[in-house]
């Protein structure tokens, strides 16, 4: 009888081991496809970056969720790289795409970058300027002020808010 058991055991937790490293190995193999991803996108796309808070994303065009869970996206009719208000969106969250989740962390005067796609990879950097909270409903920082920034806009960590993050481009 104690034979039984101890097989009964041994096959319980061999299954349980089985399925634990299989759970592992379907979330490793999506995170290394994400990051795959991701650096063909960041040599195909505008890229964003800053440096001091570790983020370094693509921008594409868009903010539907298919853009959103793979990189930032651009909404459409703001500036574009280098002139105007070139508006930017991403996720702040473990779920989806990991891509703002540090912006907590930022601070006025911290530089920004937007590395254009175009043939020559054109840097602009930006100074970040103002970091403040609104509601979801509050469109009008996506608007033309009449100069040269970026515009980040991520959730706040609960998801109710958005921080807003601006930086003007730098002569």
């Amino acid at each position: 009888m104690k034979s039984k058991k101890k097989k009964a055991l041994f096959f319980t937790g061999l299954i349980a081991m089985v399925l634990g490293i299989s759970v592992l190995a379907v979330f490793g193999w999506k995170r290394i496809s994400r990051e795959i991803e991701k650096q063909r996108l960041l040599k195909e796309c505008v890229v964003f970056e800053i440096p001091d808070l570790d983020i370094k994303a693509p921008v594409m065009d868009g903010t539907e969720h298919e853009v959103l869970s793979v990189a930032a996206g651009h909404f459409p009719g703001t500036g574009a790289v280098g002139s105007g208000n070139y508006c930017i969106a991403g996720h702040n969250s473990t779920i989806y795409a990991e891509i703002f989740n540090e912006m907590k962390h930022i601070e006025i005067g911290m530089e920004m970058y937007l590395i254009d796609n175009d043939e020559n990879r054109t840097k602009y950097t930006y100074t970040v300027t103002e970091n403040f909270i609104v509601e979801p409903s509050e469109t009008w920082v996506l608007g033309d002020f009449g100069d040269d920034r970026i515009t980040i806009v991520t959730c706040t960590d609960d998801g109710t808010q958005r921080q807003i993050v601006v930086g003007i481009l730098n002569d």
